[in-house]
């Protein structure tokens, strides 16, 4: 009786341990789905987010007199890691949501497509196309804007917990002179020094890449306004001057809002009109265009090319294409290309396509800083730009400044290392007169191309007329959390 008894036990011991098993996986999924909690009191948790929102510039003179401990430092780390998660998972979802609405919608529209009246095949056609810009928009957050803004507030922390044993560092290096010794440290040699010859054999590269993006229609159409060209390429030329640029610089402006500048080998330099459109100053214009520039002296797109050939990059600009073309998988470089219409595939030529190495990108900023400096721009104008990019509009229309790039705590600290080696020089150049012109003219243009662009078909609206989704939407000056909100406390 007893052993009749010991064995019904262990049949309910072991139904039950099933039962519990599988019910596991739907336990960790429900608090999977739960948002991250505050991990330390709220003093301290809502000082240190704080902090996080300030601009990198000031957490470099306000980091050595912190007072967070590491392992306050250590649980926001945890926090923000647990807060990208739950970000990614919710957009995650609603993008699968909004899959399926689509599809469920397109197969309705096709049973029915032969007893459908035209209002409400319309309506059926504006909810499909609505659920698409939604799609996109989902797809956007969940692989460029939530890891984007999360990567800069862990960079920020990362400058609060390292900038202090930095910055002694950089001081004993000053001090014993032996900065002088870093590479490029010939700083008063710039124009004469040669960093890597063969600068006016890439010319014939560049050109070939140039008329073979034209001629398949991967560029924007220029940017056609006498005094903004005018503008622009006087900045850049003066920039050129007191570089290391030893062909011409060929400028090119681009009508299409995205934030990008690129430049190819040889010199031939493409800024867009976004890009005009973000930057808040001279200096921030002068600090982007510089660090293109450096591109062209370090030779980088020579050196890459070498692993991809111009025509194998058109090849894959097509492919990109024809993905959008047919319908395929939608990717982030589709989202603008849909958003933008074909134009907005311009940017897969930039460098980034050909996947920028770290130690290009830091030689960049580097000689970048140095180029704006030499040119007579405060060479905190760029670092104040990538600050901008990272907590604002980078989120959205600065996709192609981020990809492929070093960690954001390397460049930042690494820019600013560069800046404190550099000899002083008064009256360096913030903003001028001729700039705020420039972007009087700008707002001019850009309203004219946002009114064209509104009554004009697009891959991603060609149903014209339909009410607009409701969507997030980030306005300036927004933090993440907006878009994703988190308990405070």
């Amino acid at each position: 009786m007893l052993d009749c008894r010991n064995a019904a036990f262990h049949r309910f011991v072991v139904v039950l341990l099933v039962e519990l098993l599988a019910l596991a996986p739907l336990r960790v999924a429900a608090q999977s789905q739960r948002p991250p909690s505050p991990p330390q009191p709220k003093e301290v948790f809502e000082s240190l987010r704080a902090t996080l929102e300030r601009p990198y510039l000031e957490l470099f003179e306000a980091a050595p007199s912190l007072e967070y401990s590491p392992a306050q430092i250590e649980r926001m780390r945890r926090y923000l890691d647990e807060a990208r998660q739950y970000c990614v998972r919710e957009f995650r979802a609603r993008l699968s949501t909004y899959q399926k609405d689509r599809q469920r919608l397109q197969a309705d529209l096709k049973r029915r497509t032969a007893s459908l009246e035209d209002p409400e095949r319309r309506d059926l056609h504006c909810k499909i196309q609505n659920l698409r810009i939604l799609e996109s928009q989902a797809q956007m957050l969940v692989e460029h804007a939530i890891p984007v803004a999360y990567e800069n507030k862990k960079a920020k922390l990362e400058l609060i917990e390292k900038w202090p044993q930095e910055l002694e560092r950089i001081k004993q290096e000053i001090a014993s002179g032996t900065y002088h010794q870093r590479r490029f440290g010939d700083v008063k040699d710039i124009g004469i020094r040669e960093l890597v010859p063969g600068q006016e054999r890439d010319i014939k590269d560049g050109q070939e890449a140039v008329r073979q993006m034209k001629m398949t229609g991967l560029l924007p159409p220029e940017l056609d306004h006498p005094a903004i060209k005018k503008y622009v390429n006087d900045v850049a030329q003066k920039i050129a001057r007191h570089s290391d640029l030893r062909v011409p610089l060929n400028l090119t402006l681009l009508n299409s809002k995205e934030i990008n500048a690129f430049a190819l080998p040889g010199g031939f330099l493409f800024i867009q009109r976004g890009l005009l459109e973000a930057v808040e100053d001279e200096a921030q214009l002068a600090g982007v265009i510089a660090h293109e520039i450096a591109h062209v002296t370090g030779r980088h797109g020579n050196k890459l090319m070498k692993r991809a050939t111009i025509a194998s990059i058109i090849y894959q600009a097509a492919q990109v294409a024809a993905v959008i073309l047919t319908g395929g998988a939608a990717t982030l470089g589709t989202y603008y290309a849909l958003q933008y219409g074909f134009y907005g595939l311009g940017l897969v030529l930039s460098l980034d396509l050909l996947g920028v190495s770290r130690e290009f990108e830091l030689e960049a900023d580097q000689l970048g800083v140095q180029y704006a400096w030499n040119a007579g721009y405060d060479p905190s104008g760029f670092i104040r730009f990538f600050d901008k990019m990272a907590t604002r509009e980078g989120y959205v229309n600065g996709a192609s400044w981020f990809r492929t790039h070093p960690p954001f705590f390397a460049r930042m600290v690494h820019t600013k290392r560069e800046m404190m080696f550099l000899p002083e020089k008064p009256g360096l150049v913030r903003d001028t007169e001729e700039f705020r012109r420039m972007k009087e003219e700008l707002a001019k243009v850009t309203a004219q191309a946002a009114e064209e662009e509104k009554n004009k078909p697009s891959l991603l609206t060609p149903v014209q007329g339909c009410p607009a989704p409701e969507k997030p939407e980030f306005k300036p000056g927004d933090p993440i959390e907006k878009i994703c909100p988190l308990p405070s406390s």
